[in-house]
């Protein structure tokens, strides 16, 4: 089946989540006219009732039904549009069906995860089928993890236009502001209970490589921590005070080491990257910086073992809650990335924008990564499989989203 033979250009799934509702009032209020939208799900009241907030563009809208561990339902569903847009999680309980329909139908693919195990399940049943078949199948297209993975992206652009080398160490540093969800705390419950009683997952999981093409090949950087304390001196001048393990930071990194290697290595053989979190540049930050990783640290115990399990379960975010339309709007994020290349000279990149950075944001985000597929296919690298945003959407997505309001740059220090 060609394009010519979809009756649609782009189906949302999971339209009446938290972050669905938020994309599709996004695509309403900003796709061109003349792109072809459903809205997809379980509940057919439910996803008119989202329609009808969405305004007279999307009063047509068609709606199709399909629950997410119905295989038959899901093909009839991929098979009718070019692109898929899903945000429901936790992806390993709700995902991996919607994924092979859209392999066996041809069918582009976008999502937000954030789960490691679910990503290299993907990658392993997928990869090789999807590029065969020219399909993009491209996960974490939202906070986690485009500012990241575009970030490096535009950094190495700067450094190879400049002439100085490969990239070195480096090492991006989170600000922000927002709420959380309750499905990415789903999604993190999901993640803990599928490793804890099996150690080669829980190995999985820890390897910086673990979403690699082929961790055989991946070069001995040595320890490559993702829950370091880090003195912002040693990371860059601009960089003030302690930073904090950046509760992403476990599975971006891995999508940006995936990029490298899909690339050929292109950022450099001794690209070695890490993310922490910014606390701040008083004479207090490092205790700041503690207490955050006591935090992180004591919300994975926590959910780990069964009483204090019971008693978050009930304190936590429920799965279809989220932050206010107030935290929302009061949001930010900026994502700087610093490197030292392989020349000595020094770069940095910049990922900002206004909005919380998990839902407002990556509504925009997301939905940027499905127009990408939709208008701009004859301009996107040429390349299919399982991929990254980075290898799957590169500088056509760099440009839709400083079109939508986000900075994206580099420059020298």
């Amino acid at each position: 089946m060609t394009d010519s033979d979809r009756e649609l250009d782009l189906v949302l799934y999971g339209a009446t989540g938290f972050v669905g509702r938020l994309l599709a009032d996004y695509l309403a209020r900003t796709c061109p006219d003349g792109v072809r939208i459903a809205l997809a799900g379980r509940s057919q009241a439910k996803l008119e009732a989202v329609r009808t907030t969405l305004g007279a563009r999307a009063a047509h809208w068609p709606i199709l039904i399909a629950d997410s561990q119905d295989p038959l339902a899901l093909v009839e569903l991929a098979a009718r549009t070019r692109v898929v847009a899903t945000t429901v999680g936790p992806y390993a309980k709700y995902g991996a069906e919607l994924v092979n329909a859209c392999v066996a139908a041809g069918t582009d693919y976008v999502d937000l995860t954030g789960e490691v195990l679910f990503a290299r399940d993907s990658i392993d049943a997928h990869h090789e089928k999807a590029r065969a078949g020219g399909v993009r199948i491209v996960h974490s297209c939202g906070y986690d993890s485009i500012p990241s993975d575009l970030g490096v992206h535009v950094l190495h652009q700067k450094v190879q236009a400049d002439g100085a080398g490969e990239l070195g160490e480096t090492t991006l540093v989170a600000s922000l502001r927002g709420g959380v969800s309750g499905g990415t705390i789903d999604s993190l419950r999901t993640q803990i209970d599928a490793s804890r009683p099996d150690p080669a997952l829980r190995r999985l999981a820890a390897s910086p490589y673990s979403l690699s093409p082929d961790r055989t090949a991946e070069p001995d950087l040595g320890r490559q921590s993702d829950i370091a304390i880090v003195n912002g001196a040693d990371i860059a001048p601009p960089v003030r005070g302690w930073t904090a393990p950046f509760v992403m930071g476990a599975y971006n990194t891995r999508v940006v080491r995936r990029t490298n290697a899909l690339r050929g290595y292109a950022y450099g053989r001794t690209f070695k990257y890490r993310e922490v979190m910014s606390v701040g540049g008083s004479p207090l930050s490092r205790l700041y910086a503690g207490g955050v990783a006591a935090i992180l640290g004591g919300l994975v115990l926590g959910l780990s073992v069964r009483p204090t399990r019971y008693l978050l379960d009930r304190l936590l975010p429920a799965p279809g809650q989220g932050p206010s339309e107030k935290t929302q709007r009061a949001g930010y994020f900026a994502m700087d990335v610093y490197t030292t290349t392989t020349t000595g000279a020094h770069y940095t990149a910049r990922v900002a924008a206004e909005g919380d950075p998990g839902y407002r944001a990556t509504a925009v985000m997301l939905g940027e990564s499905a127009l990408s597929l939709v208008l701009d296919r004859d301009r996107l690298p040429d390349t299919a499989g399982v991929l990254t945003p980075a290898t799957a959407l590169g500088d056509v997505l760099v440009d839709r989203l400083r079109g939508a309001g986000l900075e994206i740059s580099a420059r020298t220090l």
